[in-house]
């Protein structure tokens, strides 16, 4: 058994380069090898994004306060929100983050495939994440 203790592991911030905005990541748990899992709990302050990207293995959110937005290429801008649990499929393409006006928080849950558990792509554009509001 191992404990991770409260504060034990530092915040990071969000690089500029995977985020728009302010984000802080604080690592949750990381399995020992041979297992793949990984989670975190990522903020996002009102109007932070993710960049569009894909999960080798797929990513689950489970979101912990605020109000939140999420989006899968080709689909539309949903509202997530305390409690929801969003799962994206292996290789699917997507953003999620803040709304203009409200932080939110979720919890990341992904797995390593062959070391890598995303693939960053593009910044979301301005017009994207507006689009919802528009």
């Amino acid at each position: 058994m191992e404990i991770k203790r409260c504060g034990s592991q530092a915040s990071v911030k969000g690089s500029a380069d995977w985020f728009t905005g302010t984000v802080r990541i604080d690592p949750l748990f990381q399995a020992p090898d041979p297992a793949f899992v990984q989670g975190a709990s990522v903020t996002f302050e009102p109007g932070a994004r993710t960049a569009w990207h894909t999960h080798p293995l797929g990513q689950t959110l489970i979101v912990t306060g605020g109000l939140g937005w999420a989006q899968r290429d080709g689909g539309s801008i949903e509202e997530i929100r305390p409690g929801d649990v969003v799962w994206f499929s292996p290789g699917e393409k997507h953003w999620h983050g803040a709304t203009p006006t409200t932080a939110m928080t979720h919890i990341a849950i992904q797995e390593k495939l062959d070391g890598k558990v995303v693939e960053w792509m593009e910044q979301v554009t301005d017009d994207q994440y507006r689009a919802f509001i528009l």
